[in-house]
């Protein structure tokens, strides 16, 4: 999610993330506020280098933790591509429905919206489909191919 798609204020983000951590009984120190700031910032999923190339102020195996307990609140969710990094993201309760441009070749993950067009036929085409007895909530949407870099 990069700063153009941010729907709520900075500091709504940080109250909501603050209140999914207080229901897991967890703080919201200043390194997780840190870590919630720099992946608002981002054009897509990160990974652990991502964060601490962009000048983290915390050590990798904090950093890792503070994803973890992110993650078990409801506040970051993983990604994996496939180069089996793991990437992570705010959710989509922080932010705009989003799907992923995913490359191939580096695993490199980027943000993309679809347009609104394609958005309601993928949700009316659940309609169509049989899921076994499952209630559909979402859905998720991963274009795959190569990126610019490795074009």
């Amino acid at each position: 999610m990069g700063t153009g798609r941010r729907l709520v204020p900075m500091n709504t983000i940080h109250d909501e993330v603050e209140a999914l951590l207080r229901r897991t009984r967890q703080r919201y120190t200043a390194g997780r506020r840190e870590l919630v700031s720099h992946l608002v910032t981002l054009a897509g999923p990160a990974t652990l280098g991502d964060l601490v190339d962009r000048g983290i102020g915390q050590s990798q195996s904090s950093l890792y933790r503070n994803l973890a307990v992110l993650e078990q609140c409801g506040a970051v969710r993983r990604v994996s591509s496939v180069d089996d990094v793991n990437r992570f993201e705010l959710t989509e309760t922080l932010t705009e429905h989003h799907h992923h441009l995913v490359c191939q070749q580096c695993g490199r993950i980027d943000d993309v919206t679809l347009p609104p067009q394609l958005e309601s036929s993928l949700h009316r085409a659940g309609g169509h489909i049989d899921t076994k007895g499952f209630s559909v909530d979402g859905h998720r949407v991963e274009l795959f191919g190569t990126c610019p870099e490795c074009a």
